[in-house]
């Protein structure tokens, strides 16, 4: 049994702590008080909080690192990441794994505690079990015109399965892309897979960028063009004529089970249907300006009481995995959100949205003790806002309680 007391605790399901404790016994909290426990590990002028969600990022992309530059469009960071991973190594090269492994390292060094990876190759998940990275791999699919979905979800779900670690701290569950780049038919193969794996969630990338908007509603634009050259584009496929929201709706992907990510292009009546839905809307505000499509409407997120959860995205589109930073950049966007809130987000949320709010998220009794301390500095009054407002990893110590 250990026992920690820092200036404050913040258990995220309510007001911060001062001068709290925590106590941990076996792995988990045992004890969350108000005072002092004696001969408890006192962290001083430290704000003690759950370990953060990362809920969206591609490890396997991280060998790209600042090769692709910024852009001013989607579609033109679409074809540099084609064009780069043609020329780059395959995902057998050891070199690809290495910075993966790099890349868990980073997030735990910036106080990441569970991870939602979006992986094609699957070569995380060993990555993720061997760091003891908690994660939710998403197994993600890209064929628009896939002439057996059912066979191709039948594939991925038994590589998902042998994927998976037996303890559950790294799942694997399919994905499907986007709407641009999946079939209707391999959409409804997918939430088919979901449907018969009760446990599990999805993600799908939605909203993003304008032109995924203007080949849902129209059929036109960049997408279909790069899909001709890709040899991906087929006639059977007619445009819905809606928001993409409405689209996958209307194809019934959607429920609560499932993140949409990034929301970019959200207008208020997407946002009242995924509220409606109950999803969450995970965003990545720093990877937006990187890919040009823009900044999240991030206080209309809250203002119409969606689900909010944070993701880095991939070190192609962004320059480190600190949450951290992500989170300073959406208090940017959103100044009238309270801070609370966006702790909330960078948590709780996430954890629940990945499917792992038993264990993580929150400093509660029976949660696992997976906490950070962020150090002070001596002046602050206000800690949430404090928190909000970017921490370096070198203020960031992991709580030991063997």
């Amino acid at each position: 049994m250990a026992s920690f007391t820092a200036d404050w605790v913040l258990p995220i399901t309510g007001a911060p702590i001062g001068r709290g404790s925590i106590t941990v016994q076996d792995g988990r909290i045992a004890a969350v008080g108000e005072r002092a426990v004696a001969d408890a590990v006192n962290l001083g002028r430290a704000a003690i909080l759950p370990a953060l969600v990362n809920a969206h990022t591609h490890l396997e992309l991280s060998h790209l690192r600042g090769i692709i530059p910024p852009t001013e469009r989607f579609i033109d960071w679409i074809r540099a990441i084609i064009a780069t991973r043609r020329e780059y190594p395959d995902p057998a090269d050891p070199r690809v794994a290495a910075a993966a492994r790099a890349a868990i390292s980073e997030a735990r060094a910036c106080g990441t505690g569970l991870i939602g990876d979006i992986s094609n190759t699957l070569i995380t998940a060993p990555l993720l079990h061997e760091a003891g990275m908690p994660a939710q791999i998403f197994h993600e699919l890209v064929r628009f015109n896939a002439p057996d979905p059912e066979s191709m979800a039948r594939e991925a779900r038994a590589k998902a399965d042998a994927a998976a670690s037996r303890d559950g701290m790294v799942r694997v569950s399919l994905a499907p892309h986007a709407p641009y780049s999946i079939s209707p038919a391999l959409f409804g193969a997918i939430r088919a897979d979901l449907d018969a794996h009760p446990g599990q969630v999805s993600s799908v990338h939605l909203g993003e960028s304008p032109e995924e908007v203007e080949f849902i509603t129209s059929g036109t634009g960049p997408w279909r063009a790069l899909l001709e050259e890709l040899d991906a584009w087929t006639d059977a496929w007619q445009p819905p004529g809606t928001s993409p929201v409405e689209y996958l709706d209307r194809l019934g992907f959607l429920d609560r089970r499932v993140l949409a990510v990034h929301g970019v292009q959200f207008a208020g009546e997407d946002l009242a249907r995924l509220r409606s839905l109950g999803m969450t809307v995970v965003a990545c505000p720093r990877s937006n300006r990187h890919v040009g499509v823009g900044s999240p409407p991030l206080e209309a997120f809250y203002a119409m009481d969606v689900d909010v959860a944070f993701g880095t995205d991939s070190l192609a589109s962004v320059e480190d995995l600190n949450l951290f930073a992500e989170i300073a950049e959406v208090r940017r966007l959103a100044p009238r959100v309270p801070a609370r809130a966006l702790l909330e987000s960078a948590t709780r949320r996430g954890a629940c949205a990945l499917g792992f709010e038993e264990d993580f998220g929150t400093i509660e009794e029976g949660k696992r003790a997976c906490l950070i301390a962020v150090r002070l500095p001596a002046d602050v009054s206000d800690v949430e806002e404090y928190l909000v407002g970017g921490v370096e990893p070198s203020a960031i110590t992991w709580l030991d309680a063997s």
